[in-house]
């Protein structure tokens, strides 16, 4: 019942005692007039509620009371009542409990009260009964596989309410709900189907379908079923060791698909997604991982390889592999009339192939010949040899530039240090010209453009120093990044195209890049600094020296004491030059002496490794 409802019998009730209060003794035994209140409803729930009656007056008294309801409005007791029958209750209100109701129904109610000649009511109120939870059945299991199944069910009674979710739940437990697996196969009412996915072989499930309303969710009568023996699950290891003949991969089955793996290994071949039909490898039998040796292959060619595994619903494969056996890198020689004057010193002779530059190829590409060979003269002819002596085959220029050709002249280039490229397969050449230098957002120019380096014949690498910033750089030829070179190991090897190098201390910094070696090209880049006991910073820290351009050197100026220091690179022990001679100080050499206490300069020559130490 409403609130005003309750205050309205209230107000009434006061009115009367008012009326009461205010009779003379004469009048005592005047009796108000028989008064009912229907108060409020309570505790609804689907099949029940509590109606509360009060007694307004109780005139001549009542002989009973109670609540009358019906589906139509204006109950009496004609139609159900409910008297109230606690005992020694003497209070004007009454509580009287309904049962027994339809769930989801409107219902109109009154509270009665019966006297000696009448039976009079309260006010009529109405309330609906809660929704029921719906009702339905679970379909039998269909298409049972090792992975899946079909089933489903049929909605027949809504419960009083919209069904918003309906599907089947499975588990391996019994009773499964909706807090586990389950499927959503759409809302209302009537049958519906729905697919059991990812399930496991060869295992028992249980399945109950489900709907939900607001009341909360329903379930169906628990089926169950076995799955049948499921495919295995496994995947390819990744391929090392490869050499020209050979190779080592393996598998992991990491599902045994409800059933016993009694074979497993490799299947390969030179197509794709090789099968047992191909070539096979035992690798045993269970799940787990496992390894093999693939051997008997041809150099340089490509094969693909798949790890298999066999129980009695099949044979499965893993992931596809491709890989490349390894092949013969080639060496050829580069002889010429330019080979005396541009590597002084060495061992290298004019037109002497075994005594001559080199290009290689590497395994992995061992058509594609590539090296960096210095021609200092003006006009510098040369040949491609194949052998350490002219027995050839040896190639130079013909009719067709950039071919090579058995039969043709001596190869005629400008001064200059060339990037020279042979292809074995297509017989074709080229030979550019190089000017290195370093680039970045760590070099003065950016990545505008390189700062150049400076070619030493001596050392057949290129020198110079350069300030850089904490920022990265690359070195790069020609003014393009067709020829470039970065580390992406982060150590002193550099690959072509390769990662930036980052610098984290700004300082000057020596460069050496080092082309000498076909396909191994290496650099350094130090920052200088002078350490020892003479040194104020004593044998803790480096006291750091600046690049001289004028005399390319590097320098710094500073009090020493009678003692002892060294050079070292990058406030690190790794490279650190010292000796008696300055003029020729080695690596992890002793250390300098200091003797006489004073202010000194002190210069390094990081390529020749000669020292000067001036007292001011």
């Amino acid at each position: 019942m409403k609130r005003k409802s309750v205050y309205k019998a209230l107000s009434t009730l006061a009115v009367l005692l008012a009326i009461f209060a205010g009779c003379t003794k004469e009048s005592s035994d005047v009796r108000l007039s028989p008064a009912l209140s229907t108060a409020q409803v309570l505790n609804i729930k689907s099949d029940s509620a509590t109606v509360v009656g009060f007694v307004v007056a109780s005139g001549s008294g009542f002989t009973e009371k109670g609540v009358c309801y019906s589906l139509e409005t204006g109950p009496d007791i004609s139609d159900t009542k409910v008297p109230y029958t606690t005992p020694g209750t003497r209070t004007a209100t009454f509580n009287v409990r309904i049962g027994g109701l339809q769930y989801a129904t409107k219902y109109y109610a009154r509270a009665y009260a019966t006297g000696a000649s009448s039976t009079i009511y309260g006010e009529e109120v109405s309330f609906t009964t809660l929704p029921v939870v719906p009702t339905l059945t679970t379909a039998d299991i269909t298409a049972v596989t090792g992975n899946s199944a079909a089933g489903g069910g049929n909605v027949t009674v809504t419960g009083g309410a919209d069904v918003t979710a309906r599907g089947v739940c499975f588990g391996t437990s019994h009773n499964p709900t909706v807090s586990g697996s389950k499927t959503s196969d759409g809302q209302g009412t009537g049958a519906f189907t729905s697919a059991l996915t990812n399930l496991l072989g060869n295992t028992l499930y249980y399945v109950r379908a489900y709907a939900t309303n607001s009341a909360g969710t329903g379930y169906g009568p628990e089926v169950s079923f076995t799955t049948l023996v499921d495919l295995p699950k496994l995947t390819t290891a990744a391929v090392t060791g490869i050499t020209k003949i050979s190779a080592i991969t393996g598998g992991n089955v990491t599902y045994d698909g409800g059933g016993t793996i009694t074979a497993r290994g490799l299947a390969w071949g030179s197509s794709s997604n090789p099968t047992i039909e191909n070539n096979v490898i035992d690798g045993g039998m269970g799940t787990g991982e496992f390894v093999s040796n693939i051997e008997g292959l041809s150099k340089n060619t490509v094969y693909h390889v798949r790890a298999y595994a066999t129980n009695s619903a099949g044979t499965v494969y893993g992931n596809d592999i491709q890989f490349t056996t390894l092949g013969d890198n080639l060496t050829w020689n580069i002889p010429g009339g330019y080979v005396s004057a541009s590597y002084p010193g060495s061992t290298y002779a004019d037109w002497s192939p075994g005594s001559s530059p080199q290009v290689k190829s590497v395994i992995t590409s061992p058509d594609n010949l590539e090296g960096y060979v210095y021609m200092a003269n003006a006009s510098n002819e040369w040949k491609f040899a194949t052998q350490n002596d002219w027995s050839g085959p040896n190639y130079g220029v013909g009719s067709t530039p950039g071919v090579l050709d058995p039969t043709g002249g001596n190869i005629v280039s400008p001064a200059g240090y060339y990037k020279i490229n042979a292809n074995a397969s297509t017989m074709t050449y080229t030979a550019v010209a190089t000017v290195w230098g370093v680039i970045g957002d760590a070099s003065p120019q950016g990545w505008n453009d390189e700062t150049p380096l400076t070619y030493s014949p001596s050392l057949r690498a290129w020198t110079g120093s350069v300030h850089l910033t904490a920022a990265s750089f690359k070195f790069r030829a020609n003014h393009n990044w067709d020829f470039n070179y970065g580390s992406t190991a982060g150590n002193a090897t550099l690959d072509a195209g390769g990662s930036n190098i980052a610098v984290t201390v700004e300082s000057d910094y020596a460069f050496t890049l080092d082309l000498s070696q076909p396909n191994a090209y290496t650099y350094t880049a130090n920052r200088w600094g002078v350490i020892g006991d003479a040194t104020p910073g004593g044998w803790g820290s480096d006291q750091n020296m600046t690049w001289d351009a004028a005399n390319h050197v590097f320098t710094v100026t500073l009090d020493l004491i009678a003692g002892a220091f060294k050079f070292r690179a990058n406030d690190d022990w790794a490279v650190n030059y010292g000796g008696t001679d300055l003029n020729n100080l080695t690596q992890g050499g002793d250390n300098i002496p200091v003797t006489v206490a004073g202010n000194y300069t002190l210069t390094f020559d990081p390529w020749s490794h000669v020292a000067t130490v001036t007292k001011n």
